[in-house]
Formats: structure tokens, sequence, C-alpha cells
């Protein structure tokens, strides 16, 4: 099994190599040409969509994907009791480090490296080329679906990361493991043989559609975006670079080969530093601008309002409106996709609940804070209507020019901060799912490495469309066996998170026959009460 893989890793990667020499135009064409069916065919099957008001003028797709994991938010911020909103304020105590003492436990990076490691997988790109996407295509309005789908999809980041230290795995170099993928499996074996089989297969789909996504939208939907950044800050069309995305991706190719080879301590090394870095030079930008326009703010947030929940065109507007914020959202913070988990995984603590009360914070640092910045600078500015479809990053930057010329340059600098960041992220996920697959082998996870910086360049000669549709394709794949596993492993997380909530938080000497004593009496006061 391992030679058949290290012979095909060696001829997608030579294959790539033998690409790199050709000439640059006819690169970056033949690339895009060949790249547009293989996204065509995967976007069908994962985006496999209904129709909403069929036969009408207000006529909307709806993917069924996005239902599955707004259902997810919804059930898990009921079923936990609104953690996201409860134990806010202790997420904030444990990641400056109140706890730390009294809790210990194993593990190769602290609780900040893992939230840093995990948002700069989430805080990319699509803070900024998928939010002017979202606006472009569904209209302000869907700023507000993404901040309600960041509210809910902190729940979900509790549940995944808070099983991913759970069912973790310590491997014999001391280093750890986890993920959906061991969750699944490991947890579904604890239920009995049959589902634990069922575990398996869905661990294994898991992985291949997670090596897809980092090699799609943690690799080329990055490169692509700034790209295209840097190709506006030199020039536009006229820039040397233009028609050399290959070039551009090779230097970032390196750039990522640096920092990846280490290993999760260094990728969480750079990231804890970059990661602040990034996000203040981001807010920053975006606040200026949005105060040179604050008289424009209420009105702004006037039509963010009434296009979320858009009357004049019923379907068309509240509708478009919540679909792309909804994907937009759930791209960007990637709550219920799996991501996170694998990076948290490998957190320095014993209470794997204490871990996933962290990663709630990172979709409300992703998308209730980064992305509604990215959101109101284009709408403040007016940006959005002088469009002409769906826009990514140039729409962001049309937004921050429109208010100083200079800025696009600082989110220039942000966006490939961004980008950067993202892919070193995302190469450790892949990773991790790849060794889930083939076992852990220094050698196979060496080739790994060269053919992620490798599809770098691919990703920046590609065009827009194609990778956009690919990324999402296979990022939200990971959504259908993961989700489903945090169904299924629910209930013992209740259990533990009660424990927790008693022991830790109040103090109070708790043991699960208590808690069980407890759910006996509550069962008991509703039967007398019906």
């Amino acid at each position: 099994m391992q030679r058949i893989l290290t012979g095909l890793i060696s001829c997608i990667f030579g294959v790539v190599l033998f690409a790199q020499t050709a000439a640059a135009q006819s690169v970056d064409r033949s690339l895009d040409e060949a790249f547009k069916p293989v996204s065509d065919k995967v976007q069908s099957i994962v985006f496999y969509s209904v129709k909403i008001f069929e036969g009408t003028e207000y006529e909307q797709s709806a993917p069924l994907i996005l239902a599955w994991l707004v259902a997810a938010g919804l059930f898990f911020s009921f079923y936990f009791g609104f953690v996201n909103v409860r134990m806010f304020g202790h997420a904030l105590d444990l990641l400056r480090g109140k706890y730390d003492k009294e809790e210990g436990g194993d593990g190769q990076i602290n609780r900040f490296q893992a939230l840093s490691t995990s948002l700069s997988g989430t805080v990319g790109l699509g803070n900024i080329a998928g939010v002017a996407v979202a606006i472009s295509v569904g209209g302000p309005g869907a700023m507000f679906w993404m901040m309600t789908m960041g509210f809910f999809g902190m729940s979900t980041k509790f549940t995944e990361c808070s099983l991913a230290v759970k069912f973790r795995h310590k491997n014999p170099d001391d280093s750890f493991s986890g993920g959906p993928m061991y969750y699944i499996s490991d947890g579904f074996a604890e239920k009995g043989r049959t589902l634990g089989k069922i575990g398996r297969l869905m661990a294994m789909f898991f992985a291949v559609c997670c090596i897809g996504g980092a090699m799609g939208g943690g690799n080329m939907f990055q490169a692509n975006q700034s790209f295209q950044q840097f190709v506006n800050i030199t020039g536009g069309e006229a820039s040397y670079f233009a028609d050399k995305g290959w070039l551009f991706g090779l230097v970032l190719a390196v750039l990522v080969a640096l920092v990846i080879i280490g290993g999760i301590q260094s990728i969480a090394r750079v990231t804890s530093k970059i990661v602040p870095l990034m996000a203040i030079i981001y807010i920053s930008a975006g606040l200026v601008i949005i105060l040179m326009n604050i008289t424009a703010i209420p009105a702004a947030f006037g039509t963010i309002l009434r296009e979320a929940f858009g009357i004049n065109a019923l379907a068309g507007g509240f509708f478009g409106a919540l679909l792309q914020g909804v994907q937009r959202a759930s791209f960007s913070n990637e709550a219920g996709i799996g991501s996170a988990p694998i990076a948290h995984a490998s957190t320095k603590t014993k209470i794997p609940v204490s871990q996933g009360v962290v990663a709630m914070l990172e979709p409300f640092i992703d998308t209730i804070m980064i992305c509604t910045i990215t959101a109101l600078v284009i709408v403040v500015t007016g940006s959005y209507n002088n469009g002409g479809g769906m826009e990514g990053v140039e729409l962001t930057s049309r937004a921050f020019a429109s208010t100083f010329s200079w800025f696009p340059y600082i989110l220039g600098i942000a966006v490939i901060l961004f980008a950067f960041s993202t892919m070193i992220a995302w190469s450790y996920y892949g990773l991790k799912a790849f060794t889930y697959l083939v076992g852990e082998n220094k050698m196979l996870g060496t080739l790994y490495k060269l053919v992620f910086c490798s599809v770098i360049i691919l990703g920046s000669a590609a065009n827009l469309s194609n990778v956009i549709g690919f990324t999402d394709a296979m990022i939200f794949a990971m959504a259908l066996p993961n989700v489903i596993g945090l169904y299924v492993l629910a209930p013992g997380l209740k259990k533990d998170l009660k424990a927790y909530y008693h022991g830790v938080i109040k103090k109070e000497h708790v043991t699960e026959e208590k808690i069980a004593a407890k759910e006996e009496k509550k069962k008991a006061k509703s039967k007398a009460k019906a």
C-alpha cells in the first residue's frame, strides 16, 4: 500500500514539476483548462441542491450541505445550553492561563499556540475574498447571516475540539495525532463492533476529503487570491507578473516549505506571531476606513438588516443573502468542517472540555469580528454597487482604495500574511489526515509536504471560479462524516461538560453518580408536571 502511494505521489510531483518548466502563459491557461472539469464534477456531487420557489422569478438553489451545518450549529447550541454564551468569559480566562497550573497535562503546544494555529487556518482569504463574494452575489444582507452562522458555529467548534483532545493518540515520538479521523473511529468503536467498522470507513472518507481540502481551500484558493492582490498592487494587467502566477507560487511554496518541515511546533511558533500581527494590520486598516465613513454607519446597518430580511424581493433578497452568508461563513470559520480539531488535539491539557471552550473563540474572532470589518468596509464605501458579478479580493481592494489610494498596499500585505498562515496550518491538517491513512512514516510525510508545496504553484495559476468551486466542495464534504460523529458522541461530551462546569468553574466535588442523580430528579419533576 505504501509503495503504491509513494509511486503515485512521485508521479504527481513529477507532473507538476514538468508543468512548471513550460512557458508561463501556456502553464496558466493549460492548468486552468485541465482543472475545470474536475472542479465541476466535485461541485455537482457535494453541493447537491434543491430548488426553492421553482418556476418563479425568485427561484434559488439551496445546497443541502448548508442546511446540514446550520442544523448542527443550532442543535449543539441548544443541546449544550448555549455554552457559547455562558462560558465565553471562562474561555478568555483559560486563554490567558488562569487555570494552567492546576490543570497541567501532556501536549506539544500551549492553548494560545493551538488557537493561533487553528485561527491561521480559518482567518485567511475567506475573511477578505469570501466576504466580498457573499456581498457581491447575495447583497449586504449576507453579512447578517454570516454573523448569525458564526454565533451558532461557536457551539459546533466547542464540540469537535473537545472530542479531538478526548480521543487523541500519543505517538512513540511523544507527538500527538487527533481530529475527526480518530474520534469517529475510536468513539464509534466504543459503541460496538458494527458501529466501529462504520466509524472506520467514515474516518477514512473524512481523511481523503481533508487531504483534498488541504490542497484546495487551504492551499490553491489562498495562493490564487494572494497572487491576484499582488498583481493589483504591482500594476494590474500591465504588471510584469500578470501572467506569471506560477512564478509567484514558486516563491510562496519555498517560504511555506521552510516552516512546515519542522512540524506542529514550528508551525505553532510562526502562527503565534503571524496571527496577532496580521489581525492588527487588517483590523486597524479596516477601522480607519470605517471611521472615515462613520456617518454612513447607520445607513449601512439599515441596508444590511433590510436586505437580510428583504421583503421587496422575498426569495431573491432573503434567500440569496441567507445562502451566501451561510456558505461564506462556513468556509471562513470552518465550524463543523473538522479541520480545527486536528490542531487542538496537540494542546497541553488533561481536560478535553477546557480546550473545546477555548476553541469557541475562533468563530467569534474569525467571523463575528474580522468578517464584519470586511463587510462594513465594503458596505459603507458603497463599493459593492460598482461590480459586475462575483468578485473576490478585487472588491475588497476597491473598497479600501475608495478612501485612500494607497490602502490596497496595506491590504496586499494582509492578504499575503493571511494566505501564508492558512497554508502552513492546512499543510498540517492534510498531513495528519494522510498519516492516518498510511501510518506515521517520515518518508511519506516528507513526500506529502513536497506535493503540498508544489500545488501552491497550481493554485496561483488557476482561475478564481474553478479554484473557489473545488475548494468549497472538498472542504464542505468533510462536514458529512464529521457532523454525524459529533451527533453520536455528543451525549458523552455533555456529561463531561457538566462535570467540568461543576468541578472546575463552580469548584464543587462532583461525580458521575451525582450528575446522574440530578438528571433522574429532573426527569421525575418533568413526569410529575405532565
